[in-house]
């Protein structure tokens, strides 16, 4: 199969060993994380785009490395190809190989912050931060100064409690090593933040089926959803995760 694949760089490791191993022809696009940060429709916008930009000649369908995200794959819509993507929340789900092992973890592991590859040597510097709009719409990316010079300083202050905080509910991290580090260096430098925090901290085994599925093509509608064209990406408030309707 010829497959083209657009996934978040958070994936960037786990997706490339997955491809060298792969019968599939597969290209690979990856964008920028922190594309949930955009809210829904832009975050669709940018993957629709890129959705489009595809050469349709040159693939036989075209796989998704996104979870729904909150609801950033909602309104995706299917050109001339099938999309195929995995029945996930979030990117959590892929690194540990199911949505059933990511919700028992979830529940019994309350307050935890995960830290894979990806999320460490990718999580900086993204570029949708220095969007003047995406700081106004979340307050991610502004310092306590900036808050002061644009809402004055009692608002700011609110804000800063607000916003500024984004891990004050979290009390563990969580590394999950999926096998493709090339050292300890990533486990090692979040065992040093979870004792800056003052965290627990685990290490747990992450497990690369759905990744591999996705990229072979093993795409059971139990655990992927493939849109077919002209059909577009709804939210489902069950254990599906994902579903599909006629574009309008």
């Amino acid at each position: 199969m010829r497959l083209k694949l657009i996934a978040c760089e958070i994936l960037y490791r786990e997706i490339c060993a997955a491809v060298s191993r792969s019968p599939n022809k597969v290209d690979v696009e990856f964008l920028p994380k922190g594309l949930h940060d955009m809210a829904t429709a832009g975050m669709c916008e940018r993957l629709q785009a890129a959705l489009d930009a595809v050469d349709e000649s040159q693939y036989d369908a075209v796989a998704l490395g996104y979870a729904l995200c909150g609801t950033g794959l909602v309104g995706l819509t299917a050109r001339g190809l099938p999309v195929a993507l995995p029945r996930a929340h979030d990117c959590i789900t892929l690194f540990l190989g199911s949505k059933e092992r990511y919700l028992d973890y979830f529940n019994s592991h309350p307050g935890v912050y995960f830290k894979t590859t990806g999320w460490i040597e990718r999580g900086q510097g993204l570029e949708q931060l220095n969007s003047p709009a995406l700081r106004d719409k979340t307050g991610i990316g502004y310092v306590f100064e900036d808050l002061v010079a644009k809402y004055g300083e009692d608002n700011a202050r609110y804000l800063w409690e607000k916003l500024g905080n984004l891990t004050r509910n979290y009390g563990q991290f969580t590394f999950i090593e999926m096998g493709v580090e090339p050292d300890d260096r990533f486990e090692r430098e979040t065992r040093k933040e979870a004792a800056r925090r003052n965290w627990k901290f685990e290490k747990i085994q992450g497990d690369m089926t759905l990744i591999r599925r996705l990229v072979d093509a093993e795409w059971d509608s139990d655990d992927f959803l493939v849109l077919q064209p002209g059909w577009r990406v709804v939210a489902r408030y069950d254990g599906s995760i994902v579903g599909a309707e006629k574009a309008q």
